[in-house]
């Protein structure tokens, strides 16, 4: 396709306006998500509306790094068109690279509230809620410590749709899309392409992994990073059910009954009314919320059938196949990262994930680690994927697909050497000084 065809396949007069300075409305109140008129007609990847904002950690801590915020078309799981927003940064003072990388960062947003987007929670004068969003932006600082420009989605789509199938890989790539073609960060269609995600951003990346190849071919993905990425949401349900994080199941169901007429039919059919109130206020919930509230509650207490024959429903388990990832082919290196004692997503899903990938042809590199559990691990974890992208960028290629089992991550000088740069990293955000 000629430069002057895509020009014009995209072309839109997208209002620019500058936010810095200004405390952000809540995402029910502001007009920048609502798209304007004769958005419907965009392809996937345009940009509608974009702005300049202060990014910040905790909401408090300015993060010295240029932000625009780009409200974009993208496609939601069922194919039809919708918007989001993604919040791309760069590093203040980054170094000239001779082809600048960019990374789409998905956040373990894990919430149907739009407060729990990262393009609200990471700005500065948002509340400040301690939410693992909030938390990953020493993540993206790291990223950005490299001189990378990094995109960071509101991946679940404007209703927070989480858990639902493809329209976090819509939401990711066409966010890419969107980002490589605005002026100010010194991209090019040729740009590296590299995917990291931890958690609930893992599961939302994994999908982006598997549809890049068809859904965005244009795109020059090198890399995928997807840190314990929900292999089988329901082994996932299973283990939360009754534990210390059975929010995040309540929470599931809420999204599923949202986006699935058959989850409504269930939960009508078997959910008691305090069940049914209970997965309703999940919805305005934050994940911390959410986890305090439901802690250790055994949903089964508000059905009428038990839990197994609920779970065993023929339309739950469809449902369950339509939203479990892995069964794809990514077409770039996969890097898995899995704690074998997380205590929130079984070692065995993401066994099963990464040996399909590889099987089907995917290049995987799969460690395993014995000493961290589900939190430590995304910490822990840090030196390695800085490394393994680091070379993705600069196009090494990897020598083939790999499982190892490691005591921890961080067991090599090497790695230990720049966990302690990474650290450093932190220290600065903590300190509001530049990151390099």
């Amino acid at each position: 396709m000629s430069t002057a065809a895509v020009e014009t396949r995209w072309a839109w007069p997208a209002e620019h306006t500058d936010e810095r300075g200004r405390r952000p409305l809540r995402p029910a109140l502001d007009p920048f998500y609502r798209p304007p008129s004769g958005w419907e007609s965009t392809e996937p990847g345009t940009t509608l509306r974009s702005r300049d904002v202060d990014p910040a950690f905790l909401g408090r801590i300015p993060l010295r790094a240029k932000a625009v915020q780009l409200l974009y078309t993208t496609l939601d799981m069922h194919g039809e068109r919708t918007t989001t927003a993604t919040t791309v940064l760069i590093a203040e003072g980054a170094p000239d690279l001779p082809e600048r990388p960019i990374l789409s960062y998905q956040c373990a947003i894990d919430a149907l509230s739009p407060e729990a987007f990262p393009s609200y929670a990471h700005r500065l004068g948002a509340p400040t809620t301690g939410e693992v969003v909030q938390l990953e932006l020493l993540q993206i600082a790291c990223a950005l410590a490299q001189g990378w420009v990094v995109s960071v989605p509101d991946h679940e789509g404007p209703h927070g749709n989480w858990g639902a199938p493809r329209e976090s890989g819509h939401c990711a790539l066409d966010g890419v899309r969107a980002a490589l073609r605005h002026h100010d960060f010194g991209l090019s269609e040729h740009s590296p392409v590299g995917m990291w995600g931890y958690s609930g951003g893992g599961w939302g990346t994994a999908w982006a992994a598997e549809m890049a190849d068809y859904y965005a071919p244009e795109l020059n993905t090198v890399g995928t990073v997807l840190g314990s990425p929900v292999g089988d949401p329901e082994l996932v349900f299973r283990r939360a059910n009754g534990h210390l994080f059975a929010g995040l199941a309540g929470l599931v169901i809420a999204s599923l009954v949202r986006i699935y007429p058959e989850m409504r039919e269930l939960v009508d059919e078997h959910v008691d009314a305090d069940g049914r109130a209970l997965i309703d206020d999940a919805v305005e919930l934050q994940t911390g919320h959410a986890i305090a509230n439901m802690a250790f509650t055994d949903f089964g207490r508000f059905m009428r059938v038990p839990v197994q024959a609920f779970l065993d429903d023929p339309r739950m388990q469809a449902i369950f196949a339509d939203i479990k990832p892995g069964l794809g082919t990514p077409a770039m290196p996969v890097l898995i990262l899995q704690a074998v004692r997380d205590q929130i997503v079984p070692v065995a899903g993401i066994d099963r994930m990464a040996k399909g990938f590889a099987d089907r042809g995917t290049t995987v590199m799969y460690v395993r680690d014995r000493l961290s559990e589900h939190f430590t691990l995304h910490i822990f974890s840090g030196p390695l994927v800085i490394t393994w992208l680091t070379e993705r960028f600069a196009g090494v290629a990897v020598a083939g697909s790999s499982t190892t089992t490691v005591t921890t991550v961080l067991g090599s000088a090497r790695r230990l050497r720049t966990g302690l740069g990474l650290l450093r990293v932190c220290g600065r955000v903590f300190l509001g000084r530049r990151l390099v």
